[in-house]
């Protein structure tokens, strides 16, 4: 079985990681595309380095761009690959823009389409990312689900074929991770800081970034709280700052450090008193870590996580967040919801058992082919 995995961004190279792994060991055959969707060493290369990813057989390159102008260079970039390679399989992660560039080159090519992080809704349509994600679920053949949340959210679309609850790639990556984590990251002591004595905050979404006023009401309520705050910034977050003049001066308890690789994030977030970001993945791996999280935004895909009492989804206002400052967690560990570390493997098994299928059907309609034109040429 040949499959061509498409990844371009952070949260990919974390899901693809325990998958490539997977298919390799089962002996399949691996083309890895890289859309360039994220191209900082902080933001792409550190993570094949850390997490042994093979170096993509080929990298588009395509980079930062407006919506419809990068969706389309990758759309064109991966139909070439598609045509040139011919896999079994087209394998795509989560709801970003190399999401629906993959999704749209495979089905175009009749291509089979299998989807990795299946089913979320967030049910907000001014986020890109749900228009990306609720195309590529309808393009799929199969459709991978972390929770029972997305298997009932596609049930409600009408899509029940090729849907399974397989748990979730990322939960597979922190297990094998953690460990490794604890050992090589040296993190907080080049920050000179403490276990659960700082809190981290995360932004990139262009809800927040695009708004001087929600960074202004997120940087000024943490300024309010006093606490440290290790503040990795990320690259577009980092534009928007200085484009708007937001003086990060005003706020000095908020530490701005670089974009981190996967190890030193995990203990970053390991590590946190309190976590806030604008990351889906990183609401999810607050949850493995049993860390309280504030989202910053009005709504989440990820309900279990917030329906649990370990995720409080407050906005962008002050108050609010300070509010949530002062939450009490859990006495109770997260539930486990999101399978038990060996979803890679499960999804690699379906991807082959379903390719036998896909075989048996092509030959059954060879054959009934070739029956009825001997029957033709008889008669």
């Amino acid at each position: 079985m040949k499959v061509v995995t498409i990844v371009g961004a952070r949260p990919q190279f974390i899901k693809a990681a325990p998958l490539s792994k997977a298919l390799r060991e089962a002996g399949h055959m691996e083309f890895l595309l890289h859309t360039g969707q994220h191209y900082d060493y902080g933001m792409s290369q550190v993570f094949f380095d850390e997490l042994g990813l093979p170096t993509a057989d080929i990298n588009l390159n395509v980079h930062s761009a407006h919506h419809g102008q990068q969706t389309g260079q990758m759309l064109i970039g991966i139909e070439e690959v598609l045509l040139k390679e011919k896999p079994d399989w087209v394998l795509v992660f989560g709801d970003t823009n190399s999401t629906l560039a993959g999704a749209l080159a495979a089905v175009k090519l009749h291509i089979p389409l299998a989807h990795v992080e299946a089913g979320l809704r967030s049910f907000n349509r001014e986020m890109p990312e749900e228009h990306n994600r609720v195309l590529t679920d309808h393009c799929a053949d199969l459709l991978f689900c972390p929770t029972q949340t997305g298997v009932d959210n596609l049930a409600k679309e009408g899509i029940t074929k090729g849907v399974h609850l397989v748990g979730d790639p990322m939960y597979d990556a922190v297990l094998q991770y953690s460990e490794i984590a604890q050992e090589r990251s040296f993190i907080l002591k080049v920050l000179n800081i403490k276990p659960k004595q700082y809190l981290l905050l995360t932004i990139h979404r262009a809800s927040n970034t695009d708004n001087p006023n929600n960074l202004r009401n997120i940087f000024s309520a943490l300024a309010k709280a006093g606490e440290t705050v290790i503040f990795p910034l990320h690259p577009r977050t980092r534009t928007a700052i200085e484009s708007m003049h937001v003086a990060m001066t005003d706020y000095p308890n908020i530490k701005i450090i670089d974009p981190q690789g996967y190890l030193d994030m995990l203990m970053l977030e390991k590590n946190a008193r309190m976590i806030l970001t604008d990351s889906g993945g990183i609401q999810k791996e607050a949850f493995f870590f049993a860390v309280p999280c504030i989202t910053l935004r009005s709504e989440t895909e990820w309900v279990e996580t917030a329906a649990s009492g370990w995720n409080q989804v407050v906005g962008v206002d002050s108050e609010l967040i300070r509010n949530a400052l002062k939450h009490t967690p859990p006495a109770n560990q997260p539930p486990a919801l999101f399978g038990n570390g060996r979803s890679a493997y499960e999804i690699v098994r379906i991807l082959g058992e379903d390719r036998i299928q896909i075989e048996k059907q092509d030959n059954s309609i060879v054959s009934s082919h070739a029956e009825q034109t001997f029957m033709d040429t008889v008669v």
